[in-house]
């Protein structure tokens, strides 16, 4: 009687396909609920979800795409960076100069001083520029920081993105449901 080998890697390796792609469209799924109060128009679509990996910029431009790179550094334990970038871009709005000297103080607790609970990684001499800065804010008192933060992610977080299995089984799941029609 011939006897059954079982090859646990070719198991192991059918049972990933499966688990990725059901993570992209839990993930897509989650997406589209995220915003599922906006106009039916402005679905997720392949083209867009494409667009993402020619720049940075195009991702964080795209509602679909900050909010999956915010859920993927998320799950790397490392979103401190676009949690800076975003509260500083939030930060640029502000008219009052209280409320910017308020905010500034909290960025900088937050963000930027040692030890602090979401530090970035900038050098010495930036973080002690904004040290000074903060204590009579303007707006652009965060602008090299935020340069070297964008500079990290863009080098960095965004091709990890980009190579993740989240982003490559959204865009499969994506071309997969437009070719169906």
């Amino acid at each position: 009687m011939p006897r059954l080998v079982v090859r646990p890697h070719f198991i192991m390796d059918r049972d990933d396909r499966k688990r990725n792609k059901n993570i992209g469209k839990n993930f897509m799924c989650r997406l589209q609920c995220m915003f599922s109060h906006s106009s039916s128009s402005e679905r997720l679509t392949l083209e867009d979800t494409q667009q993402w990996s020619q720049s940075l910029e195009r991702l964080l431009d795209s509602k679909y795409g900050l909010a999956a790179f915010r859920n993927f550094l998320k799950s790397e334990y490392s979103d401190e960076n676009i949690e800076f970038w975003l509260t500083c871009e939030d930060y640029k709005k502000i008219k009052s100069s209280f409320r910017m000297a308020s905010k500034a103080k909290k960025i900088y607790e937050q963000f930027v001083k040692a030890e602090s609970p979401k530090e970035i990684n900038i050098d010495y001499h930036t973080r002690e520029q904004i040290k000074r800065s903060v204590k009579s804010p303007t707006v652009h008192c965060f602008d090299d920081a935020q340069k070297i933060v964008y500079g990290l992610m863009e080098r960095d977080s965004y091709p990890r993105f980009l190579r993740s299995d989240v982003y490559r089984t959204l865009l499969e799941n994506l071309s997969a449901d437009a070719t169906k029609g």
